[in-house]
């Protein structure tokens, strides 16, 4: 399979024990290249996932704050996060946006964050990864007042919204990406909505080490799990398995304007942004 996993925290304490063998496993199970998230509030933790990227050739960073740490937000760390979209390895900047279903920081205040970082994305010209729950209404009324007319378009990461929502999404320049709770017997909706959305704006991740799928459901999740969440996609488009991991890879690649190197294993997708 050739697959990408669109949004992992590889930076996380879940594979303090193990890290490198995880790596290894998504390696052998045919993950090319893992977007590996970084989110605050510590300024330190902003940047936690590009160590890996700059370890690794098929691993790239993205940072930003994540609307559970809003209230934490300092002109500091909005500083740390500009510097940290000019580092070579950053493709995009987030996971940012709102959460209302637990409501960590002040809705007001998630709205001022989101904000911000929207403009700072904006002068960097990085595309953002959205985190949203239970918050679409005021989510997508951000993002079409701040962020429609920049062109730079980004990831609904781990959608849970409805088709409509979805579709709004995709005429600002979003991709939809799903990940395990999709594979959920529950989850119809979502994978209803995931049989309508074009084939060539759809992505999958695994929010490792959160929401692992239906296989490995109740264990800590990691990358190599991706490839459940693209069998379940793939059926749910009456397509084999491959070429749901194929065109999903070739989304991510196409979107992030990748090119593949010499470095990359055969059949890999990991490479180095074609415009940086």
């Amino acid at each position: 399979m050739d697959l990408i996993d669109s949004h992992a925290h590889v930076d996380s304490a879940d594979f303090d024990a193990d890290r490198q063998a995880m790596l290894e496993r998504a390696r052998s199970a045919g993950v090319g290249t893992i977007l590996a998230i970084g989110s605050g509030p510590e300024i330190e933790k902003l940047g936690a996932a590009v160590p890996y990227a700059e370890k690794h050739d098929w691993v790239f960073a993205a940072s930003g704050i994540h609307p559970h740490e809003a209230r934490h937000a300092t002109q500091a760390h909005y500083a740390e996060l500009d510097r940290l979209a000019r580092h070579p390895r950053t493709l995009a900047w987030g996971e940012i946006g709102l959460d209302y279903h637990y409501d960590h920081s002040p809705r007001d205040v998630q709205a001022d964050v989101f904000r911000h970082q929207l403009e700072q994305a904006r002068a960097a010209k990085r595309p953002v990864i959205i985190h949203c729950r239970e918050a679409w209404p005021d989510c997508l009324k951000i993002l079409q007042e701040t962020w429609r007319s920049s062109g730079l378009g980004g990831i609904f990461h781990c959608f849970s919204g409805t088709l409509e929502e979805a579709r709004r999404g995709l005429d600002m320049g979003f991709l939809v990406s799903f990940a395990g709770n999709m594979t959920y017997p529950k989850a119809q909706g979502l994978r209803d909505v995931a049989r309508e959305i074009p084939l060539d704006r759809l992505l999958v991740e695994t929010d490792s080490p959160y929401l692992a799928p239906q296989p490995y459901r109740g264990k800590r999740n990691e990358p190599a799990f991706v490839a459940e969440v693209a069998r379940t996609l793939a059926n749910v488009r009456d397509l084999a398995p491959d070429e749901g991991a194929r065109a999903t890879a070739e989304n991510f690649r196409r979107f992030f304007r990748l090119v593949q190197t010499s470095q990359c294993h055969p059949g890999t997708s990991g490479g180095t942004p074609s415009h940086l």
